[in-house]
């Protein structure tokens, strides 16, 4: 910013979510942070995502603007104490699908292709190629369905959330005890089956971790507030306030852009 401050993650959203907007031109949309650690989650694994170093200083101070931003353009913002971000966008997704409404989410993070079905798809915001993944997607990536990756997530664990799996197991070998036993309650109803006998002994010494994993990747749609469906409807933007705030930001480019678009007045864009 012209007054010395950090403003590269602000600008990094502004483009990131302009993209988005620009590519779905969504009815409704919101953005969700995180509020905390699920209370549940820490209880089961005190340990679970513990490794994350605290968010940097100059990060923390550009979250603010990021929400200034968010109120200019007309699109919501949620943010709950101890509610992670992830639970409350499939509680969106499980009242969106109520409604018939589809839901596309936007993230990078795995956990969400166990979300992904009819109605309801996935955009990476760093794939270039803008794929909106779908069943099909998931499973050429992962080697199982949707409603398999929280099975194959207990079996791998997950190293950024710090959960760790059964000894031994990657993606590729859990994705062949799912293809052959199809869920985790079945591989271990028929664990005499598994071979080789390593992975039998892992899995067989792992099931504790296993079934703990279950109930930390799953995610949880029953926190949070009820949607409400009339707050995530598009707004229109005040360009007003837009134009102050990329002046204050010295985001030269983007207010050029707005001003070519037309007078700095509330309209939809």
């Amino acid at each position: 910013m012209p007054d010395g401050r950090p403003s590269n993650a602000i600008y990094g959203f502004v483009k990131m979510l302009g993209k988005i907007r620009a590519a779905l031109r969504p009815s409704h949309a919101l953005v969700a942070w995180d509020g905390g650690l699920s209370p549940e989650r820490q209880q089961t694994l005190p340990g679970y995502k513990a490794q994350r170093p605290e968010m940097p200083e100059d990060l923390q101070g550009q979250l603010d603007e990021i929400t200034r931003y968010l109120e200019a353009v007309g699109v919501a913002s949620y943010c709950e104490t101890d509610v992670e971000a992830d639970d409350y966008i499939a509680r969106v997704v499980r009242e969106g699908g109520r409604r018939g409404v589809d839901a596309v989410i936007a993230s990078s993070d795995k956990d969400f292709m166990q979300l992904v079905g009819p109605g309801v798809g996935l955009l990476n915001p760093n794939d270039k190629t803008e794929t909106i993944w779908s069943s099909q997607q998931v499973e050429a990536k992962t080697g199982v369905r949707p409603e398999q990756i929280v099975d194959w997530l207990s079996l791998t664990g997950d190293s950024v959330d710090n959960i760790p799996g059964a000894p031994g197991i990657g993606p590729k070998t859990a994705t062949g005890l799912l293809q052959q036993f199809q869920s985790v309650d079945e591989l271990y109803r028929r664990i005499a089956e598994v071979q080789p006998r390593r992975v039998r002994e892992g899995l067989q010494a792992a099931e504790a971790e296993v079934r703990r994993n279950q109930r930390l990747v799953r995610l949880n749609p029953e926190v949070g507030q009820p949607v409400d469906w009339e707050a995530l409807r598009e707004k229109a933007a005040d360009r007003g306030k837009l134009a102050e705030l990329y002046r204050e930001w010295g985001f030269r480019s983007l207010l050029a852009e707005l001003l070519k678009a037309g007078p700095a007045q509330p309209e939809l864009i």
